[in-house]
């Protein structure tokens, strides 16, 4: 479902050169759930932008739902992400002059769904805000908005779907209910889960953890016995 290969990100700094993500290579099946853990720096959400095609790599290649990303220009790279990708962010990114309801709405109108509205709806009884569709962000405490961001990302059943650090603006306790949100809307459609954390017992949850450190897989840290596939360079 996900694939890169040799996967490296350059940027320049006044220092010359600098390496963000360096040979990076892994495959995730479908259905399946990875944690990417790590400390701050160590390339996690450039590695995940790069995945989902939000980033393009200086070498190396990545697949996503079976197509290259390198042979599709930044619109088809668009449409396949609006097609096939969901995402969740530590900052929630709802828009604020938009209720709860047309926030979750929105990528299903932009997709041409008749039932937009009717299966946004549905979706935030899900995430337990059926009462709050009316709300605009500014409204919702920092939880319920990230229950929003989730119920936009998975309301068009997504094949995949990227979390970026999603309870890290959180309290621990409301984190911990962001997770089991998670989780639940990914055994309930099977679809495959990309997570990045800090956070060892989210992580846990997942059947297989990476470890990153300076832009590389280097070593892991997943349950024993379940292989993983990183990169050494």
């Amino acid at each position: 479902m996900v694939q890169a290969r040799d996967l490296t990100k350059q940027v320049s700094s006044p220092e010359g050169p600098l390496t963000i993500v360096r040979e990076v290579s892994l495959a995730v099946a479908a259905g399946e759930s990875i944690a990417i853990l790590g400390a701050s720096g160590a390339g996690k959400s450039t590695l995940l932008a790069l995945l989902a095609g939000l980033d393009t790599p200086s070498s190396g290649e990545v697949w996503l739902t079976g197509q290259a990303l390198s042979t599709l220009d930044e619109d088809g790279r668009a449409r396949l992400r609006a097609a096939r990708v969901g995402f969740v962010f530590q900052s929630f990114h709802l828009i604020g002059s938009l209720t709860a309801l047309e926030n979750v709405m929105l990528p299903l109108e932009l997709a041409g769904r008749a039932d937009a509205r009717a299966a946004a709806a549905a979706m935030l009884d899900r995430v337990g805000l059926g009462a709050r569709q009316q709300h605009y962000p500014r409204q919702l405490s920092g939880g319920e908005q990230q229950r929003v961001a989730l119920a936009r990302a998975s309301v068009g059943a997504p094949a995949v779907l990227f979390a970026d650090e999603p309870t890290g603006n959180l309290d621990s306790a409301t984190g911990e209910r962001i997770a089991e949100l998670l989780f639940e809307l990914n055994r309930g459609s099977s679809t495959t889960l990309v997570l990045v954390t800090h956070d060892g017992a989210i992580a846990s949850r997942c059947g297989r953890m990476l470890w990153m450190e300076a832009g590389a897989l280097r070593a892991s840290a997943e349950p024993a016995g379940r292989g993983v596939e990183v990169s050494h360079a």
